[in-house]
């Protein structure tokens, strides 16, 4: 069934603007990509709804099916449904990949109407050092944003694993990925020979559990901006099966 009043819009590539975008200059909107197909999806829709719903207007859900909208789910890079981003004045703001519980939603969803919050967190992550870091930890500890701000942080100060720890709290993203993936291969970013390792370790990601971690991880760091990324994930599924 459509959804079409109340909190919960379907929207379409045509209709994206208007309700997404221009809508959320005024109210926070919350996109879901789903398809019919998708199982975690179906779980994952109706706890969305509910606590959207609970917000009495104060945010809106649209709702995107990929299959019928593939405009929208390129505009997002979408790789993996269902995926779910918070919108506001235009820009995402947050993100999670894949079903989550209602505590977890509900999370994502305070931190969208949190607002009292968010200038001082700002400008603590613009600030950078430690103190700040923690500072804007403390306030918004379920915040992407800061999360992998610290996680990054703390990569760089060689405690990978209490990074890893660190983002293993807050629902995965394309933004945790890469930050786990750099706290995995030492800190330093896509190597300047990616190519060439990827191929190496192709040759060995069927039988090798390490090399294909390896792999996924510099997949990671490049990113779905990168046109490479989709050539050798690819290669990677032909590998595997």
């Amino acid at each position: 069934m459509a959804h079409t009043l109340g909190a919960v819009v379907d929207v379409t590539d045509a209709t994206f603007a208007a309700e997404v975008l221009d809508r959320s200059k005024t109210t926070p909107v919350v996109v879901d990509l789903w398809a019919p197909w998708c199982g975690p999806c179906k779980t994952l829709g109706p706890i969305i709804e509910k606590v959207v719903a609970a917000t009495n207007g104060q945010v809106t859900l649209a709702k995107v099916n990929v299959d019928e909208n593939p405009q929208t789910a390129q505009a997002f890079k979408a790789q993996s449904i269902p995926a779910v981003h918070a919108i506001k004045n235009g820009e995402v703001v947050d993100s999670f990949i894949g079903a989550q519980p209602e505590a977890k939603v509900q999370e994502f969803v305070n931190l969208l109407l949190g607002g009292g919050n968010d200038a001082e967190v700002e400008a603590l992550l613009a600030a950078g050092d430690i103190e700040s870091l923690q500072r804007a930890l403390d306030l918004a500890p379920e915040n992407e944003a800061v999360v992998c701000a610290v996680a990054e942080f703390m990569i760089a100060q060689g405690d990978t694993d209490g990074a890893i720890e660190l983002l293993g709290r807050i629902p995965e993203s394309l933004e945790t990925r890469r930050v786990a993936a750099l706290a995995r291969t030492g800190g330093e970013g896509p190597p300047a020979d990616i190519d060439a390792k990827l191929a190496d370790l192709l040759t060995r990601v069927k039988s090798d559990d390490e090399a294909r971690q390896e792999f996924v991880d510099l997949l990671d760091l490049l990113g779905p901006g990168d046109d490479r990324t989709a050539d050798w994930r690819r290669k990677l599924t032909t590998a595997l099966f």
